[in-house]
């Protein structure tokens, strides 16, 4: 069984670069360039996990983080695990990010094995069970 995981990211060499890494690990990904899209497929579709940029075009990734925790069209999406990948770096910004209702704070730039150990933390990767790569 492959999990589904919705990437809400504008930066499109962030986006291939998860999206890639992820796929080659059996998972399957939404892809969104803004929060209002983002939040969209979260209602549309089975999601597994989020992985969130702060830093969005149309509203910022906390407050897509607050309508995913208080989402009336679809409840049972306060309990979908939110990872915050983001720039923000400065003292304050994890709590932030956290206090908004993400789950896990990661900044950029990315390290993939860190996004794996992160990812696998909540939805295992259907090819590490297999003992593929």
């Amino acid at each position: 069984m492959g999990y589904n995981i919705l990437y809400i990211e504008d930066n499109p060499d962030n986006m291939i670069l998860v999206k890639r890494t992820l796929e080659a690990r059996g998972y399957k990904m939404f892809e969104a360039a803004n929060g209002t899209e983002g939040l969209a497929i979260a209602e549309k579709e089975d999601i597994d996990l989020i992985l969130l940029d702060i830093n969005l075009p149309d509203i910022d990734g906390y407050e897509v983080a607050r309508r995913l925790r208080s989402n009336p069209v679809k409840p049972s999406l306060i309990h979908v695990p939110i990872i915050a990948i983001t720039a923000n770096a400065l003292k304050g910004d994890a709590e932030k990010a956290l206090a908004a209702g993400c789950d896990v704070y990661m900044s950029k730039p990315i390290n993939i094995h860190e996004l794996w150990a992160r990812v696998e933390g909540f939805v295992p990767s259907p090819k590490s069970s297999t003992g593929s790569v």
